[in-house]
This record gives C-alpha cells, structure tokens and sequence, in this order.
C-alpha cells in the first residue's frame, strides 16, 4: 500500500468539505474506498471525526490541490513533510454537497460578509452549513482558496431559505441596534460626569 496521509479519514473530511476533488481522487490519496469517501459525503462514515486540514499539516500543496480539482484524472501526490497538529473531537453530521456544489458555501460566506457585516461569523456557518472557523478565515482575507472565491448569494444558490436569511439578518440588526444605544448611554454618562466636574471646578 503506497504512503498514505496522516489520519486519513480526517483528512477525507477535510478534502470532502473543502474542496472539488472527486470521491476517487481522495480515496486514492487517503488509501480509503471509494465508498468509504461518499460516505464521508454522506455524514455516514468517520461520524465524531474532526475535519484535519492536510494543507495547514504539510501533506498537500495548495497548488496539487489546484491541480488535481481541475482535473479528475490526476492523482493527488503526498508532500513528504508532515506536521502533526492537534485535532479536537467532535464533528457534527454533514449533508452531501455534489462536488460542483462544494465551492458555493465558501463563495456564500464571501458574500454575506461583503453585504451584511453584521452578521456574526456562527451565524453565516450555521446559514450556510460552513463553519466558524471556515469564515473567519475567508473575513480574514486567509482562506485556503480565498483568490479564488466568487461572491454569490447562499438563498439563489438553495444553501439557505430566505426565511432563515431574513431572520438571521434581523436578528444581527437588533443586536447592532442594541449595542449603539448601550454606546449612546456610556457616553451619555461620560458626558454627563465630564459635565459635573467641571461645574465643581468652577
């Protein structure tokens, strides 16, 4: 059996989630079946296993993870430099995303943050099914594949109903609103107290 990627189950979920690799690339590269990977897919198999990122471990480049996802017959080739790094436990269920659909959730979580930075980063993960991780690092500007990201609203690409967007986006405008009179109020008091030591001065 040929070198395969440290825990590569982790790492199938992690290539699953983040990027357009075909189920039989990742199979290959992480010496799992085919199967096993639509599984992943599926939120069936590798249930409580943490996503891990074989690009942040040194396992992959970003341009042999390029490479392959454009096209599916080249196989994904190990970077010999590996680095372990610590991954929690737990991971929730995942819906199968089709490999022409994986790009929309990291395209939407751009472009919610382009429209309405209100949002908080666990409100755009859990409008999007990503994660907060996933979006802080694209409102960073740090994302894996940020360069090549398209905003592109998450209710016409069907991640979200526009219902849920709506709330969401009323729920993050209150608690704005809430938050500028707090602001309004502390420097009122300021003010207020500023005001007072100064007739006491005089």
């Amino acid at each position: 059996m040929p070198d395969g990627p440290f825990m590569p189950k982790a790492t199938a979920v992690w290539l699953v989630e983040n990027t357009t690799l075909s189920f039989k690339q990742i199979a290959n590269f992480c010496n799992l079946h085919e199967l096993e990977i639509k599984g992943i897919a599926d939120g069936d198999v590798a249930k409580g296993i943490k996503a891990y990122n074989p690009i942040l471990a040194g396992q992959l480049t970003r341009e042999e993870v390029d490479l392959c996802s454009k096209d599916h017959g080249r196989s994904l080739e190990l970077n010999k430099k590996k680095e372990e790094v610590v991954v929690p436990k737990g991971r929730k269920k995942v819906r199968y995303t089709p490999i022409s659909k994986r790009k929309d959730r990291p395209d939407s979580v751009l472009w919610l943050l382009k429209n309405f930075p209100q949002l908080s980063d666990g409100q755009i993960a859990k409008l999007v099914g990503s994660t907060k991780g996933t979006v802080s690092l694209i409102r960073n500007r740090t994302f894996w594949n940020f360069s090549s990201l398209t905003a592109r609203d998450p209710v016409i690409l069907g991640l979200c109903t526009q219902l849920n967007f709506e709330k969401a986006i009323g729920k993050a405008n209150r608690k704005k609103e809430r938050e500028k009179k707090l602001k309004e109020k502390e420097e009122k008091k300021e003010q207020e107290a500023s005001q007072e030591t100064s007739n006491e001065n005089q």
